[in-house]
């Protein structure tokens, strides 16, 4: 998989998604994330050289410095809508495996030019098909334009009746609904 878009919010400045996409296939993988592990990537695809280090590249720079390379990343688990990944690494021909949050994952693989990897299983459960792939230039999706308020407050909805709008809202790729969505699901219920 390879990024292909990288999107957020005027309005909703905590909301960001990454998109993955396949580099032998149609569909995307949407990854809602927060705004500094977006500052990170965006900054690798980039390759914007900051002042001073960020913390991917301090990371990326100690690893280099001890000769351990990051060789892949596997998206590896979807679990109550929260994907879990692992850092696969090499030093000295041993590889090594650590667990890692997705964007960060992502953040590291940018800069290791390491590919991403998935599950079919995975893509099935939340990965979408885009209708218009031509919406996507330079490696960023190009910001959807600004909706009008929905009529009734997401306070009134059920739970159920919320997972099923998030679910058509990442299915018709309206990422900033979304995440608006599922910032109240997680109100009601941390836990999630």
């Amino acid at each position: 998989m390879t990024v292909v878009a990288l999107s957020h919010s005027v309005s909703q400045s905590h909301n960001y998604a990454v998109v993955l996409g396949e580099l032998d296939g149609p569909r995307k993988l949407p990854i809602v994330i927060g705004g500094f592990e977006a500052q990170a990537i965006a900054v690798a695809l980039e390759n914007m050289i900051p002042n001073r280090p960020l913390t991917h590249d301090l990371f990326k720079n100690t690893l280099s410095a001890f000769n351990i390379n990051i060789r892949e990343v596997l998206i590896n688990n979807l679990l109550d809508g929260i994907f879990y990944s692992k850092l696969i690494c090499e030093k000295d021909g041993v590889e090594y495996t650590i667990d890692s949050r997705t964007s960060d994952a992502i953040a590291l693989a940018v800069r290791f030019k390491a590919p991403i990897y998935t599950f079919d299983i995975i893509m099935d459960a939340a990965g979408v098909v885009m209708e218009n792939p031509d919406i996507i230039s330079g490696g960023r999706e190009e910001e959807p334009p600004v909706k009008k308020k929905e009529s009734k407050s997401l306070t009134s909805y059920s739970i159920a009746a919320l997972q099923t709008m998030l679910d058509k809202a990442i299915e018709n790729e309206d990422y900033e609904k979304a995440a608006m969505i599922r910032d109240e699901i997680q109100k009601r219920d941390p836990a999630v």
